[in-house]
C-alpha cells in the first residue's frame, strides 16, 4: 500500500468512506453580511422532520433517565465502557451506514481519478460552486481530468444553500453533456447538489419528489465527491439537503441511493482553508462527534468512532487553525471529520443541531459556529442525564486528573471539565463566544424554540426538553462567557 493515500473498499457497503464534509461557502467566525430577517416565520407542519438524519428510530424505546442503563462499577476508557444503548425493539438489529469506497490521505485525489476511467466515467458534470473555481483550487481536479482524458463540463452555479433550481439546472447539464456521472468538488453544498443531480438523471421527474426516506427507485448516476473541509461529512453520507425556494424550507432527502461512489478527503486540497472556516468546520465535526456519543441511538461502533473523532479534534484543530499548512494537522482533523460523519450517519444528533438549524435557517449564520456556541449549553443539561458518559468524553478530551475531584463527585468533576474545555477551545479558535455577538435576537427564541422541537435532530437527545427549557437554552447561549 502507497504511503501517500490509503484506499478502502468493500463489498456492498461494508467500508467506505472517509469524508469531509462541507461547511456553506460563506461559513467563518462571524462578520455575516447578510440581513438578517425582521420577521420569523413558524416552521410548517411537514417540516417536523425537515432535518432527519434518516435513523431508524422504532428500536429506541425510550429516552433514558439519568444513570438508567449505565455503568455502575466505574469504569471508564476511550471506548466507552460506560454502556448506554438503547435496547432494541423487535429484536431485527441496528443498521450501521457506511459509503462504498473512501480514498484518503496526501495524493489520494490523484488515485480517485485514475480510477474513475475503470468505472465508466469517460464524461462527467464537474459540480463545485464560483469562489473555488475562481481562486484556482479547482484545477487540482481539472487538470488531472485532462490529463486521464476524462471529458468534464464545469457546473458552478452552487450557493452555500443549493436550491432545487440549481439541481434541476444541473440535471439539463448533464443530459447535455451525455455525461456518465458526476463528480463533486467543495464541501457540503456542492456535494448536496450533485447528490440531487445525479439522482434525478438516474429516476426522472424533479428533485422534490425525493423529499423524505428512501423515495427513490434506483441508485443515483456514479459519483465522485472530492472534499475540500472538514467538517460536515457529507460526502459520505446518505443525506441530500436542498433548498425549495416556494416553501422556504431545507428538505431533507435520505436514501441510500445518494451515497456517494466515492469519497475523496485528500488534505492536500484543505491546506487553503482560510482560519475562520478551519474554525467553523472543525467544531461542527466536534459537535457531531460529542452529540453521536450522547445521543439514544448510539452503538458500541458509533462510540468508538466518536470518541476517536473527539480525541483528534481535541489534538489537531489548534494547529490546523493556526498553521493551514500543517498537513500533519490537516490530514488528522479530515480523519476526525470523517469519523464523527460515520458516528452520526447512524447515531443521529441532537438539540445542539435542532437549535443550530434554527439559527442558521432565520439568520443565515455559519452551521458550524452556531453548534460551536451552543455546544457547551446544550451539553451542560445533557450531563445532568447522562452523566457517566461525560467521563468518556473527559478521557477523549485528554482530560487528566478526575480523581481529584475538590470535593465533587467524579462524573460532576467530568461533567465541569468538559465544558470548560469545549469553550476553551471555542476560544482559541476565534469562535464568537455567544448568540447576542452573533446578532440573535432574544425576541425570536419563542418561535425558535417551538421550531427547534419540531426538528428530527432533537429526538436522539438524551432528554427531551419544554419548550421553556429551549427557550432557557437560547438565552444561556446568549449570554454565556467563553
Amino acid at each position: 500500500m502507497r504511503a501517500s493515500a490509503y484506499r478502502f473498499s468493500g463489498r456492498g457497503r461494508r467500508l467506505a468512506a472517509r469524508c469531509s464534509a462541507t461547511e456553506p461557502a460563506s461559513a467563518g467566525t462571524g462578520g455575516d453580511e447578510k440581513k438578517v430577517r425582521s420577521k420569523i416565520p413558524k416552521a410548517p407542519a411537514r417540516s417536523v422532520r425537515a432535518h432527519l438524519q434518516g435513523v431508524p428510530l422504532d428500536h429506541i424505546v425510550k429516552v433514558p433517565k439519568a444513570g438508567v442503563g449505565l455503568a455502575s462499577d466505574g469504569t471508564q476508557t476511550a471506548h466507552g465502557l460506560n454502556y448506554h444503548h438503547a435496547q432494541n425493539a423487535g429484536g431485527e438489529g441496528y443498521y450501521f451506514y457506511m459509503p462504498t469506497v473512501s480514498l484518503m490521505g496526501p495524493g489520494a485525489l490523484k488515485k480517485a481519478v485514475r480510477d474513475m476511467g475503470g468505472r465508466g466515467l469517460g464524461k462527467v458534470l464537474v459540480v463545485t460552486d464560483r469562489v473555488l473555481r475562481e481562486i484556482g483550487a479547482l484545477s487540482s481536479l481539472t487538470d488531472l481530468l485532462d490529463e486521464h482524458g476524462i471529458a468534464y463540463e464545469v457546473f458552478d452555479e452552487i450557493t452555500p444553500n443549493p436550491t432545487s433550481a440549481q439541481v434541476m439546472a444541473g440535471v439539463e447539464a448533464v443530459e447535455r453533456l451525455g455525461g456518465e456521472g458526476v463528480v463533486s468538488f467543495g464541501g457540503g453544498s456542492p456535494h448536496d447538489c450533485a447528490k440531487g443531480i445525479a439522482l434525478v438523471c438516474a429516476n426522472g421527474g424533479h428533485i422534490k419528489d425525493y423529499e423524505g426516506e428512501n423515495k427513490s427507485a434506483k441508485k443515483m448516476l456514479p459519483m465522485v465527491a472530492v472534499n475540500t473541509t472538514a467538517g460536515t461529512a457529507s460526502e459520505m453520507t446518505r443525506f441530500c439537503i436542498v433548498t425549495d425556494e416556494e416553501r422556504h424550507v431545507k428538505m431533507a432527502i435520505v436514501d441510500w441511493h445518494v451515497t456517494p461512489d466515492v469519497a475523496v478527503d485528500d488534505p492536500e486540497l484543505m491546506v487553503g482553508m482560510p482560519p475562520g472556516l478551519t474554525a467553523a468546520t472543525g467544531m461542527d465535526a466536534l459537535t457531531h462527534a460529542i452529540e453521536a456519543y450522547v445521543s439514544t441511538a448510539s452503538t458500541p461502533i458509533t462510540d468508538a468512532c466518536a470518541l476517536h473523532a473527539i480525541k483528534l479534534i481535541s489534538r489537531y484543530l489548534r494547529t490546523a487553525v493556526r498553521d493551514g499548512e500543517d498537513l500533519r494537522a490537516r490530514d488528522m482533523m479530515s480523519y476526525a471529520e470523517f469519523l464523527a460523519g460515520m458516528a452520526f450517519n447512524s447515531a443521529s444528533l441532537g438539540y445542539v443541531h435542532a437549535m443550530a438549524h434554527q439559527l442558521g435557517g432565520f439568520y443565515d449564520l455559519p452551521h458550524g459556529v452556531c453548534n460551536a456556541v451552543l455546544l457547551p449549553v446544550v451539553q451542560l443539561k445533557n450531563a445532568e442525564h447522562v452523566p457517566d458518559l461525560f467521563l468518556d468524553l473527559a478521557e477523549a478530551m485528554g482530560i487528566e486528573g478526575l480523581g481529584e475531584a475538590g470535593g465533587l463527585g467524579v462524573a460532576e468533576r467530568a461533567r465541569e471539565i468538559v465544558i470548560r474545555a469545549i469553550r476553551q477551545l471555542s476560544r482559541d479558535v476565534g469562535i464568537p463566544e455567544n448568540l447576542e455577538a452573533l446578532g440573535v435576537r432574544r425576541e425570536d427564541f419563542e418561535v425558535l424554540a417551538e421550531n427547534a422541537m419540531k426538528d428530527a435532530c432533537g429526538m436522539t437527545n438524551p432528554f427531551q426538553p419544554t419548550k421553556e427549557e429551549v427557550v432557557e437554552m437560547f438565552e444561556e447561549a446568549y449570554a454565556q462567557k467563553h
